[in-house]
């Protein structure tokens, strides 16, 4: 049955993933707004993945919710930019401030995780940041070229909501598919959350981002990656600890913690440097991702 799920979620996934983009590029044109702007604000907006942590919190598992946007932003900077790197090259010309404002978006959260608590006065502090370090991605991006008027279709706006419904019902099922398969194993609590759980309920993201590249859009993927980024260690980290105050153990400190921070900088830098991700650079990337959860193994 989970192997059912994983390929359905799969199928889905994929769909999902063209149905949101064609949406979304049409909006952008109707609206007469940067696709890649409007990436940016929309794609973070996991409603699937801030549930996930809330419902984990509430049940006491502060380092399951944690891993939910800890482990899910590795998984995002390492893990969906390697892999999507390597089944085409990401090649976008950004701004240099949008990989600024990348860089420091986790740090924030790094910070005031260093107590081994984030309270809800922590939260209230991330969703602010979450306002600014948005910002700072969006006003750049201002200046990036529109999308050229073409034959308008229909319901451009509808296309992309549906898009995301499928995505975000995709990514439950071969979540759930995923799940199922390790959940015989006996795990940590941080190593499932930041690792298997965390890399389930994202796992739609890489066709978010593989599908835009292989139609010569970088700038799009880089958007899913570099909004949803934000969006997890601000605005989700900021959401569940004003539900609940989120407890830290010192695995997640050590490792989980840091390693968010340490992803999405290196990531930041390759950018910075060569302004694209050739397929050695996925490697490279996806090497780190293997090597994070090999040491969240090794730590558990």
């Amino acid at each position: 049955m989970s192997l059912v799920l994983l390929v359905a979620g799969l199928v889905l996934v994929v769909a999902g993933a063209e149905v949101f983009f064609d949406g979304l590029v049409s909006t952008a044109r109707t609206r007469r707004l940067p696709p890649f702007v409007l990436t940016l604000v929309v794609s973070g907006f996991e409603l699937e993945n801030l549930a996930a942590g809330i419902a984990a919190n509430a049940k006491g598992l502060g380092d399951a919710a944690a891993g939910t946007f800890l482990g899910a932003t590795t998984f995002l900077a390492l893990g969906v930019a390697g892999l999507s790197a390597l089944l085409s090259p990401i090649r976008a010309a950004l701004p240099l401030q949008t990989f600024v404002w990348t860089a420091a978006a986790p740090v924030p959260t790094f910070v005031l995780a260093r107590d081994g608590v984030l309270t809800r006065s922590d939260g209230a502090l991330l969703l602010v940041w979450f306002a600014i370090a948005l910002t700072g991605l969006v006003r750049p991006g201002k200046g990036l070229p529109l999308e050229e008027p073409e034959e308008e279709k229909r319901h451009p706006l509808a296309r992309m909501l549906v898009g995301l419904a499928v995505l975000a019902g995709a990514g439950e099922l071969l979540g759930r598919g995923i799940k199922e398969t390790v959940a015989r194993f006996g795990i940590s609590e941080a190593l499932l959350g930041n690792t298997a759980i965390a890399a389930s309920v994202e796992a739609e993201e890489v066709a978010r981002v593989a599908v835009p590249t292989r139609r010569g859009r970088g700038d799009l993927a880089l958007a899913n990656i570099l909004g949803t980024v934000v969006h997890f260690v601000a605005f989700n980290a900021g959401v569940t600890a004003l539900v609940k105050p989120i407890e830290l153990s010192r695995e997640s400190l050590d490792l989980h913690v840091p390693a968010a921070l340490g992803s999405v900088v290196l990531l930041a830098i390759v950018l910075m440097i060569f302004g694209r991700i050739e397929r050695w650079l996925g490697t490279l990337l996806l090497a780190a991702y293997v090597g994070y959860v090999v040491a969240s193994i090794l730590t558990a």
